[in-house]
Parts: C-alpha cells; structure tokens; sequence
C-alpha cells in the first residue's frame, strides 16, 4: 500500500501524438505523417456530464486505481483528463474523464460504456462520506485540509484490482507494475475508442489469464506461487464479481477463500472495488512503520501497534491511513532500498 495513492504527474505526452512521439518540427512548422493525416475521425463516445456538490480532485480520487507511471490501463494527460480502460460487465470500455469548472464530462466507448458511464458518480466518490471522518491528530487533519478532494473510489470491479494485488505480494512495487504491464499488453487487447492503437489497453478476460503460458509468467518475472494464485481465482471470477453486492468485510471473506489471498490482499481490493473506508492494510512491510513514525514517532511499529494508532479511527481507517501517506511524513531511510530481483533472466 505504502507510496501507492500518492497522485501521479501527467505524462509527457498526449493522445494526439503517433506512438506518443513528440512531432518533428521543420522550419517552424509541424510535420504531421502520412499515416496520421490519412487516418479516419475517431468515433464519438457516449458522453454523460454529472455536476458534483464538491469540488472534484481526479489525481487523488482515482490515483488509487494506477499501477505505476506506465499502467496500460490508465492515463492521466496534460490537459487534466484521465482516460482507464475496463473489463466490464458489458465487455470491454474506455473512459475519459475531465472536470470543466464545476462539471465532470465522461465519454466512454465499447460495449462497456454504459456501464461505465452510469458507474461514474461512485468512480468518483459519490458514494463516499467523508463527513464521517474526524481527524484525532495534527498530521491527519493538517493533510485532511489541505487535501480536501481526497474521496474513496469504488469501481465495482473485484478482479481488475485483485490480480494486480496479488502480482504486489512479496516483491518491490516496480517489479509489480512491470508484471502488470507486460502481461496486459502481452495478452489483453486494444481499448475501444480513440485511445486505441497501442496507447491504452484492456486486461486479459479471465479465460485469457488462464491460457497465458507457465514460461510467460516467468518471463514477466512472476513466480509459481503467485501465478498459481490467480489461475484460482480466474476460474472462479464470476464468484468473486459476485461480491461487489456484500459488504466490505464479506468481500474480504470470499475473496480469502481463494488459497493465496489473505488479508494485505483482500483489504487492497475491497479499499478500491468497494471504496471500503476502514479496510485497513495489514501485513505491509512498510505501512505500520509510516503510521507509526506520523502518529507516534515510532518507526519500528508492527501491525499490532498500526492498528491500536488508528483505533481511534475505527471505521475509517483506510482513510486515516490514506491521508498519513499523503502527509509525506515518512521515517528517514536507514538502509537501501530492498533489491529489485528478476526471476526472467534465469
């Protein structure tokens, strides 16, 4: 979880590029390729605009939902939108999202658009309250006022958080989001709408993850133990999807019926498919440390003396923790950072 919410900087790059490329320029003019001028108008999206009651902060509120600065499935641009492509329901879709003033657009294409679009209140917090919330220490509600956009996400989508959690087990986060990324791009497909072509892309269906190659997880750097956890849980997706309708703890419970998940897994996946408010992670290396240096100036704290900290914010833990990381105020670095290895080259 550590380091994971924090909103990341746009990408220097936009849609409107081939390949993401920067054009050449020649005597002061753009050259725009053959290919790019010859290409056909992209196709309109269906577009729905909701007007929120608070002011709306994309980075933070679905910062959550990006797995690296790379993530195929995500992109937040230059001009503010942030474009994600799903498995739905409906099949797969693609949706753009921008605020204009005090109004969020969202435009989405493929089979999945309605359901996206008639999902994007909650996408964005609609169904949080954070009025529940009051802050117990200075650090939480110095952060809490100067990040008064922060709203807990919920996607209603159960395994396009769980498999890359469960790639996140027991390895450095960049080894993580390089699995995520080769394996999406390796065996997902396009994402429907202009953003095709490369730049975006749907993950696998659950048939798909199952047939991918025990060689080709190696090569993503996955091991056995981690592979072997998500074919289980592909095969028994729709069961899992199912828990979108139980509440947060009986999410958690199904979820850990699949042998490989436990709780660190769980409480990240129902923190993003449900926008669980007090689905605290436990089991983090690095969490209880951050918790414990912000509220106790204790660095080595474990799990018990994280949760007696947050005890105070029983029922909205997660945002509690949330905001702590958003803080910035981590115990220094005492040693280096743990080796990123990469079972591939063997």
């Amino acid at each position: 979880m550590a380091g994971r919410f924090d909103p990341r900087p746009t990408l220097p790059h936009s849609l409107e590029g081939v390949g993401g490329a920067p054009m050449p320029v020649r005597g002061g003019e753009v050259v725009v390729p053959a290919a790019r001028r010859e290409a056909p108008r992209a196709e309109a999206g269906l577009v729905r605009t909701w007007a929120p009651e608070w002011p709306v902060d994309l980075g933070l509120v679905l910062g959550a939902l990006r797995r690296g600065p790379a993530d195929p499935t995500f992109r937040a641009m230059p001009d503010g939108s942030v474009w994600r492509a799903s498995r739905t329901p409906a099949g797969p879709g693609t949706l753009r999202v921008r605020v204009y003033g005090g109004e969020v657009r969202g435009e989405a294409w493929g089979p999945g658009n309605e359901w996206l679009l008639s999902r994007l209140p909650e996408l964005l917090g609609a169904a949080d309250d954070p009025s529940a919330f009051v802050p117990r220490h200075r650090v939480v509600a110095h952060t809490r006022h100067r990040r008064p956009g922060l709203r807990l996400t919920r996607t209603g989508l159960v395994l396009e958080s769980l498999i890359p959690s469960v790639l996140e087990q027991k390895v450095t986060t960049d080894e993580a989001y390089r699995a995520w990324r080769l394996l999406v791009r390796k065996f997902g497909e396009p994402a429907p709408g202009p953003a095709a072509g490369g730049r975006l892309w749907v993950m696998p269906s659950p048939r798909a993850w199952a047939l991918i190659p025990s060689w080709e997880w190696h090569r993503a750097g996955v091991d056995n133990k981690r592979a072997s956890t998500i074919l289980r849980a592909v095969r028994v997706a729709s069961r899992l999807e199912e828990a979108v309708g139980m509440s947060p703890s009986a999410a958690q419970a199904r979820l850990e019926l699949v042998p490989g998940v436990g709780p660190w897994t769980s409480a990240e996946v129902v923190q993003r498919s449900h926008g669980a408010p007090d689905a605290v992670t436990v089991g983090d290396l690095h969490l209880p440390g951050i918790v414990g240096f912000a509220l106790a100036g204790d660095r080595d704290a474990d799990d018990s003396v994280m949760l007696s900290l947050l005890e105070p914010y029983a029922g909205q833990r997660h945002r509690a923790a949330r905001l702590i990381l958003l803080s910035g105020r981590t115990p220094p670095r005492r040693a280096p950072r743990m080796t990123r290895g990469d079972i591939g080259r063997l």
